[in-house]
């Protein structure tokens, strides 16, 4: 078991449940989750976060992972300082934090995301899992890495029900294996560069490779938009991010998008349909 005793305000449900990860499970009082080929119990107690199955050696990679070493409370405290709207949305939901997730699997994902609810993404993700991981704690399977998801054909998975996703899972893996992707080219080109690399691959759009700079990458300044995100930047931020959180725009993103859902109306968008490769 590690103990973090100061989780600087982390709320596991916030987190976990909106949007950004689709390994975590929901089991009564607490969160079971895979990251890493690690399958842990995750829950708060006051102000400390437990994690029951981790070792302490996993102590860096879990502080890492739940992004522990950046002081949210000041963060924060700037956001609302700067911007009475963002003051708004943060104090809406201010336990989110945004993870630092692995990069592959950030990437399928995204793409098992597109046109997608939550629950439904979760249940392809852990079809995927369990057909190319392996076993890890509490029934669960590691997410595949991208050379054994690379040797998969389209008819082998049939099985995940993902339907055309499937087919950028597959170009995905290849791109990655053979390192025509590179998590290390990502994180060191500029920002625009990046987004247009990742923009290469097929099925990629610009909402997608901005949640795998910001959730996969940690490049703070990626700023991913929905129609969630469209509305509340039409409707609060009518002049852009405000300049207090432009440089880690993605983080003060999750706060305008948790605020949105719970406060903005839902309109009548359409849902966007496939576009032809």
């Amino acid at each position: 078991m590690l103990i973090f005793e100061d989780a600087k305000g982390l709320e596991l449900s916030s987190t976990l449940d909106c949007g950004q990860c689709f390994r975590w499970l929901p089991q009564k009082e607490v969160w079971q989750g895979v990251a890493e080929g690690r399958s842990v119990l995750a829950y708060t107690k006051g102000n400390a976060l437990i994690l029951e199955g981790a070792e302490e050696e996993d102590r860096e990679f879990w502080a890492n992972y739940f992004a522990l070493d950046l002081d949210y409370p000041a963060l924060q405290e700037r956001f609302c300082a700067g911007n009475r709207r963002l003051k708004l949305c943060v104090e809406e939901n201010p336990g989110i934090r945004v993870l630092r997730q692995p990069f592959f699997e950030t990437l399928c994902t995204f793409l098992i995301s597109q046109n997608n609810n939550i629950a439904r993404i979760r249940g392809i993700v852990e079809r995927l899992c369990a057909l190319a991981g392996e076993p890890v704690a509490y029934g669960r399977f590691s997410f595949p890495d991208p050379a054994r998801l690379a040797g998969f054909s389209l008819q082998e998975l049939a099985p995940l029900r993902a339907g055309w996703r499937s087919a950028y899972l597959l170009n995905a893996a290849q791109q990655v294996a053979l390192g025509q992707i590179s998590e290390e080219e990502l994180r060191a080109l500029p920002l625009d560069q990046a987004r247009l690399r990742l923009q290469s691959l097929r099925g990629v759009g610009p909402k997608v490779a901005d949640c795998v700079l910001l959730f996969g990458l940690s490049r703070w300044q990626a700023f991913p938009r929905d129609v969630w995100i469209n509305r509340a930047m039409d409707t609060l931020f009518p002049r852009g991010i405000p300049v207090c959180c432009r440089s880690q725009a993605g983080i003060a993103q999750q706060y305008i998008f948790a605020y949105a859902r719970a406060h903005l109306p839902r309109g009548g968008e359409k849902r966007e349909k496939k576009k032809p490769d």
